[in-house]
């Protein structure tokens, strides 16, 4: 770990706001700033950081690009739903979940039953400008990658809706402004987080 590393993480320790009760859940599209985002909260919180689409992987020991593949959507979103029942039975920390997650009723019921939902909101220009040219976004693998996102976009911000508390971003935002967006957002949830 880098000097650098280290003065940031003893500022983060030094800086915690409160005593996390639940784990906090990311959702919001692809782009949105889910993973940076909630790995910069849970340094701030001092909690472990996880990411479903990572311990997704981990378990199938092969990328979501590569299960898509193989095994289909279907069952890619039925391990996502166990992935995240899982995470959220085991220590509060921050959870960042794949674009596609909060779409399935069950894991927005679990997410708000065992954790709270926070969508990161960006508009579509913002998405697009952190998205285009990644090959990793097997949704975005069209003849028309724009038209693909735009239409999930569209499709989605009314589920996005649903969540529990939302932040937004306008694409200017640092992510440490973003953490304390996000810190501000969950100042109405004494039952997730208890502030000093």
């Amino acid at each position: 770990m880098s000097e650098k590393d280290q003065i940031t993480d003893a500022t983060a320790e030094s800086c915690a706001p409160g005593k996390l009760k639940k784990t906090i859940v990311l959702v919001g599209m692809m782009g949105a700033g889910k993973t940076a985002v909630g790995r910069a909260l849970a340094a701030r919180l001092d909690v472990p950081f996880l990411d479903s689409d990572h311990e997704i992987e981990f378990a199938a020991n092969m990328s979501i690009p590569e299960i898509f593949a193989r095994d289909g959507e279907p069952f890619f979103r039925e391990k996502e739903y166990q992935v995240i029942s899982r995470l959220l039975q085991e220590e509060c920390g921050v959870l960042s979940t794949g674009g596609g997650a909060f779409l399935a009723e069950r894991n927005r019921r679990v997410m708000s039953e065992s954790g709270v939902s926070i969508c990161l909101q960006a508009d579509l220009d913002v998405l697009w400008k952190r998205v285009k040219g990644r090959d990793t976004r097997p949704l975005l693998r069209s003849a028309d990658p724009y038209q693909t996102l735009s239409d999930l976009y569209h499709a989605r911000v009314p589920i996005y809706a649903q969540a529990d508390l939302t932040v937004s971003s306008d694409g200017q935002v640092s992510i440490d402004n973003m953490v304390s967006r996000v810190l501000e957002a969950l100042k109405a949830r004494p039952d997730v987080l208890e502030f000093d």
